[in-house]
């Protein structure tokens, strides 16, 4: 090797030494995923991580041994696959408005339109290999609840046989109108237990807030064991305040996650809540562990 060869190829090894061994410590340094004991399959909504990138969300989904992440866009769905995750509910598509939690299935008027847009997502669901897409009763705007489970179920009927077809489960969300979503209609399990009834379909199910059923009607755990066949998904988060699962909130999760074992239940449990901390991770995780039974 000649004097020029041999400055150049010790150049070389002066800025490659430092990059080869910092990625050498990152790797050492990136912290192992969770040990969980795999009788529920673990989430968390988006909104949950807060304001940062779906990319970090996603290395922090990885690190509390997630199986995925709940509402999503199809836009968000390539980053998603990068980090192995899946969306374990889909979001809801809109237009004008339509499809959101106010103004969805229990009016007529809206039909055409949901159909147009849930057709165009239960296919971008199924597409990307997902299963699970999120819907909404619409608000009540002095409607009686017999006319909203009629129309809810006219308007259901019109696009559950493409999500038959594509294996997609559509899942009305069960909120609270007392505190977080006045007027919405499907604000009580009963409620949606019959619509669920009504229709007949195996691609049409509940996702069952535990939160927002908690301010509504309490008796958590035996509508639970009595309806659980009705219910797709499950979300969480303290009650009062939707924030962490601590003891400074009224449900116990333990028991409320062992219920849910117990029937056989092979979904997801998201947790759905916004950590009273800025420093976002410590809480996540103690809701992983608390709920991990």
């Amino acid at each position: 090797m000649n004097r020029r060869k041999f400055i150049q190829s010790a150049a070389l090894a002066v800025v490659v030494t430092p990059l080869f061994s910092k990625n050498i410590r990152a790797q050492a340094a990136a912290p192992e995923p969770a040990k969980l004991k795999g009788n529920i399959n673990h989430a968390i909504c988006r909104s949950s991580f807060g304001k940062v990138s779906l990319d970090e969300a996603c290395r922090m989904a990885k690190e509390l041994g997630l199986v995925g992440i709940d509402l999503l866009n199809p836009s968000d769905f390539a980053t998603l696959k990068k980090y192995d995750l899946v969306c374990t509910m889909v979001s809801f598509p809109s237009k004008d408005g339509i499809g959101s939690i106010t103004k969805a299935f229990n009016r007529v008027e809206h039909h055409d339109t949901l159909a147009e847009i849930y057709g165009k997502r239960i296919q971008e669901t199924a597409d990307a290999g997902f299963e699970q897409l999120i819907c909404f009763s619409g608000n009540r705007g002095g409607m009686d609840d017999e006319t909203g489970l009629k129309n809810c179920e006219i308007g259901l009927k019109k696009i559950l046989p493409l999500a038959e077809k594509l294996k997609v489960t559509l899942c009305m969300e069960l909120l609270n109108s007392k505190r977080n979503h006045k007027d919405y209609q499907c604000d009580h399990s009963a409620w949606g237990v019959e619509l669920v009834k009504r229709i007949g379909s195996e691609r049409f199910r509940l996702l069952y807030d535990i939160y927002h059923m908690q301010i509504m009607e309490g008796d958590i755990c035996d509508t639970i064991r009595e309806n659980h066949e009705c219910f797709a998904h499950y979300h969480t988060a303290g009650v009062p305040g939707r924030h962490d699962i601590d003891d400074s909130q009224e449900l116990h999760y333990p028991a409320i996650m062992r219920a849910i074992v117990a029937t056989g239940f092979k979904g997801v449990v998201a947790q759905e809540f916004t950590p009273k901390a800025a420093a976002r991770m410590p809480a996540l995780r103690q809701s992983i562990q608390l709920c991990d039974v």
